[in-house]
């Protein structure tokens, strides 16, 4: 047992094994930085990925039929990591973070005290975390916090997911014993994330009874056709259970009326005498900008740009209202800067988890016991890692004018981006409003754009339009380990002139994520983008004229 020992930390905290850890970090640590270049986005260079490649991983695979050196395994991570995608300046992607310094401190004491945040017994540590990230939360979003109740989840859809559980559970008690009644209704916008769609799916509520509803121009929902489409399924019999509220899409960041939809509801509960409509806030992307929520505009104490305060103080009109909705969510691994996963499912009334908690006959091993007092019976996991730590290190690190400054620049090298993309390019139209993501549509010739959202363009017309698109997001993606773009099949729909079925458009987007993507790059991105566009073009025009001939 002793040669097994030594693949653990000390019991004791002796200094010989202390310091062999930390030579297998400083190693780690040094051998991925010696992989870094900033004019790449991989880590080293990128394989080869033919068409079996995974195939022969498989094959190849096999545990050893002893253990190998700590030296052997570490150089076999490092060979994994050779040529994944590092979020520097050339990442606009997405919403995947580089994970701030405070943040990689919260997760390695989560992992080195390992705590399972079921129980303050078992993750005492992550437990304290998560009560008091909560508690700072609720006050910044305007929940009270000796009422509200968070706890860390996987992700945006594991917060869907858990809000429609509480929605279900709170209008039908008996649904934990006897199976989910069939003529509930869950009602989001035609662009919200596919979150709500697995989430009716797998409560047994099914996908016909998730009701889209259209956006406005700005990618916000519809009220008009909310109001409607929730009394057209009051006439047939169905109960309109739950609204999602988008509050930043994934692909446009449009951003939902909180206080329109809640004055919705009310007003449909009032005149149908209906139970009340839970609604759930998916902030996952949009939840940061609460950052600013009492930030004095007027005296402007972080000196931002006048274009990029007049964004930010919009933003602060409508999220402003998030503490409206029953629940929300904060997901720090996205604008939050801080590793997968570290979401924050926030609760405004903790009473409601009473609806799904566990009979305590259930948990005999753990929560019923005459110690330890937070017992998270209520959550779908059981065994619930600490990553509330990760989440609390980083509001530490940043405070409230550090996350402005960062949540600033997104905006600020979007204003810059999208004015030099406009004055470099003739054939590209921005196709959402000012936010952390530019997205933007090019055309063969001239722009259409116009003609595409009144429903002047044929299915055909739009068609060729989103092929050219999709065919130059794969001649620039081929080259992601330079610039990685992100790019979209469903920006917005519209109507097509011959016929009566919408279509989705197709763009590309800009995501400034990263703390290193700053205004003096922009020239570069427009650049990258430029460059590739007229070569595209060239050869799309020979191609086309040799069909011709």
């Amino acid at each position: 047992m002793k040669e097994i020992q030594k693949l653990f930390p000390s019991m004791d905290g002796n200094d010989f094994q202390r310091e062999e850890l930390l030579s297998y970090f400083k190693t780690i640590l040094t051998k991925i930085d010696a992989l870094k270049d900033p004019n790449k986005l991989t880590l080293g260079e990128m394989p080869e990925y033919s068409e079996d490649y995974y195939n022969r991983v498989i094959r190849q695979a096999s545990v050893p039929e002893t253990g190998v050196s700590m030296e052997e395994v570490i150089q076999k991570l490092l060979k994994l990591v050779e040529g994944h995608r590092y979020v520097n300046r050339n990442y606009v992607a997405n919403a995947a973070p580089l994970p701030n310094i405070a943040s990689i401190i919260g997760n390695l004491v989560m992992v080195l005290v390992n705590g399972n945040n079921l129980w303050d017994v078992e993750g005492q540590a992550a437990a304290t975390a998560e009560i008091e990230v909560t508690s700072m939360l609720s006050k910044l979003i305007g929940y009270d916090e000796s009422l509200s109740a968070g706890y860390t989840t996987w992700g945006g859809q594991g917060a869907v997911f858990n809000s429609l559980r509480l929605a279900i559970a709170r209008f039908a008690p008996f649904s934990n014993q006897k199976g989910v009644p069939q003529n509930l209704y869950c009602f989001c916008s035609e662009l919200s994330h596919y979150s709500l769609y697995k989430s009716v799916e797998a409560t047994g509520i099914g996908v016909e009874n998730m009701i889209r509803v259209k956006v406005n121009e700005n990618h916000s929902m519809n009220l008009e056709d909310l109001k409607e489409k929730m009394e057209h399924v009051i006439a047939k019999g169905g109960v309109p259970l739950y609204v999602l509220a988008t509050m930043g899409t994934t692909d446009t960041f449009g951003i939902d009326d909180m206080e329109g939809i809640k004055r919705i509801a009310d007003e449909v509960e009032r005149t149908y005498d209906i139970n009340p409509i839970y609604i759930h806030a998916d902030s996952a992307m949009g939840g940061m900008y609460t950052f600013f929520n009492h930030y004095d505009f007027e005296n402007n104490p972080l000196r931002f740009e006048n274009d990029v305060n007049e964004v930010l103080k919009s933003y602060q009109q409508r999220f402003k209202h998030i503490n409206l909705a029953d629940s929300m969510v904060f997901d720090f691994h996205k604008l939050g800067q801080t590793p997968y996963i570290t979401s924050l499912f926030l609760v405004k009334n903790r009473e409601n988890l009473k609806y799904v908690d566990l009979d305590a006959a259930e948990t005999p091993y753990v929560g019923n016991r005459g110690y330890g007092s937070y017992h998270t019976g209520y959550t779908l996991e059981c065994s619930r890692m600490g990553s509330a730590l990760a989440i609390y290190a980083s509001l530490l690190a940043f405070g409230i004018e550090g996350y402005q400054e960062l949540l600033a620049n997104y905006i600020r090298v979007n204003i810059t981006f999208r004015k030099t993309l406009l004055k470099e390019i003739s054939n590209v139209v921005i196709t959402n409003e000012i936010s952390p993501i530019t997205t933007f549509r090019f055309y063969p010739e001239e722009t259409k754009w116009n003609d595409e959202l009144n429903g002047r363009l044929t299915i055909e017309e739009i068609s060729e339009i989103n092929q050219f698109n999709d065919e130059f997001a794969e001649v620039i993606g081929a080259e992601r380990d330079t610039v990685f773009f992100g790019n979209t099949k469903k920006q917005r729909i519209v109507k097509a002139a011959n016929s009566s079925k919408r279509i989705s458009l197709y763009a590309h987007k800009f995501f400034a994520i990263s703390p290193y993507t700053t205004i003096e790059e922009v020239d570069r991105y427009v650049g990258f983008l430029k460059e590739h566009l007229e070569l595209f073009l060239k050869t799309r025009n020979s191609e086309n004229f040799m069909i011709r001939a």
